[in-house]
């Protein structure tokens, strides 16, 4: 993910030419992380602009879905941005928890990394925080509970307004 912030004009030709298609362009202007390809943004209240990129990038790097565009990762870390805007330790925790994961990555940062392996790499090695796991445990529930991603995954919905699974195909498993 190529992220323009700290008041640069913008990628240099060498810069873009170098990340290719890594990923979406993500642009960082006030309090709002904008994809202009794509055609979302996202407005932060609590956490910086450049903290909400980051966590978009890790979410995408702890559930990797090609086939999702990053508007559902915006969206499922959200909900860190709304808690940090009451919870005061809930910032700081998620705040700190970038600034380390930045400072781990070295020169440019988490997301100036440019292979997914070596954000992997950083991810493991705080995986065991409570920043990470704080971070993966909002994910199971925000990027998952998006009933507009269940198609992709084939998963269908609950069955029980619909007369349940026994007669919706529960029974039609052939490799059994």
């Amino acid at each position: 993910m190529v992220t323009i912030h700290e008041g640069r004009p913008g990628l240099s030709r060498r810069e873009l030419l170098k990340r290719g298609s890594i990923g979406a362009l993500l642009v960082i202007a006030g309090n709002a992380v904008i994809s202009p390809e794509n055609a979302w943004g996202l407005e932060t209240a609590a956490l910086k602009p450049e903290t909400m990129a980051t966590l978009i990038q890790m979410a995408r790097d702890i559930y990797p879905h090609d086939q999702l565009a990053d508007k559902f990762y915006a969206v499922a870390v959200k909900s860190h941005d709304e808690q940090a805007g009451k919870d005061a330790k809930h910032k700081e925790l998620i705040e700190a928890g970038i600034a380390d994961l930045d400072k781990r990555a070295g020169t440019g940062g988490y997301r100036g990394l440019g292979w997914e392996e070596e954000r992997v790499a950083v991810l493991k090695a705080i995986e065991t925080t409570p920043f990470f796991q704080a971070v993966r445990g909002g994910l199971v529930v925000g990027l998952y509970n998006q009933k507009e991603i269940w198609p992709v995954f084939g998963y269908e919905g609950e069955s029980y307004s619909k007369g349940g699974y026994v007669s919706r195909g529960f029974d039609d498993i052939e490799w059994l």
